[in-house]
């Protein structure tokens, strides 16, 4: 079984591997089980994905003519049996994912409005969202709505599987933050998890999305 993960953030003012998108990808990879699962990231920093220009071409192509970097990440998402889309908050979802999912959404829909029948080459991909964002606990009923719910729509029509967390967190799960230090040497304020706890919440979700 192929898991894929994308990591959306768009961070590159740090070391490479300290986007707190990045490490939950990397979380996730580790909480799979051992045998039958070979995991794999996607890290959307490392393409220059360009947004969709509703040309149609895709119709036939079924890939965008223009942009060859997001075919490779479609070709991916195609060949996995499992998605998790790792997205900060921001206004509300990073550019490059609003990119890969308006590409997506697109190849699909023209398809869909000429046959109400057809389903897509990612069809019932089990997906699951994990948003964060800079606040504690009492900051993430809004990132489920501007990010989780956000990217939920797009995959209804992409025809993914989104798979829920619970009843409440039907579209995926939210990280808090533990704590938030600002630095006088730094402009940007410094964010610290309770990665032990995330590694339990993250666990929970990969056990309903593979069990889906």
């Amino acid at each position: 079984m192929k898991v894929l993960c994308i990591s959306a953030s768009n961070i590159i003012h740090k070391a490479f591997d300290d986007s707190t998108s990045f490490k939950l990808c990397k979380l996730i990879l580790e909480c799979l089980p051992k045998e039958n699962y070979i995991g794999e990231i996607v890290d959307l920093r490392t393409y220059k994905l360009q947004p969709c220009i509703g040309c149609g071409q895709c119709f036939e192509t079924h890939r965008c003519v223009h942009d060859k970097e997001f075919n490779c990440i479609y070709e991916n998402i195609i060949s996995s049996n499992i998605i998790f889309i790792v997205s900060p908050h921001y206004a509300p979802i990073p550019a490059k994912l609003c990119m890969l999912l308006e590409k997506m959404e697109q190849i699909t829909f023209l398809h869909w409005a000429k046959d109400t029948n057809y389903k897509s080459e990612v069809y019932g991909i089990s997906t699951g969202i994990i948003s964060h964002g800079g606040g504690s606990d009492w900051a993430l009923p809004s990132y489920k709505a501007m990010v989780n719910d956000t990217i939920a729509n797009a995959l209804d029509t992409i025809q993914l599987k989104l798979i829920p967390y619970s009843q409440e967190w039907n579209t995926g799960i939210s990280i808090p933050v533990a704590s938030v230090v600002n630095s006088n040497n730094d402009i940007f304020p410094q964010q610290e998890y309770d990665w032990s706890k995330i590694k339990d919440i993250i666990h929970k979700y990969i056990s309903k999305v593979i069990q889906s």
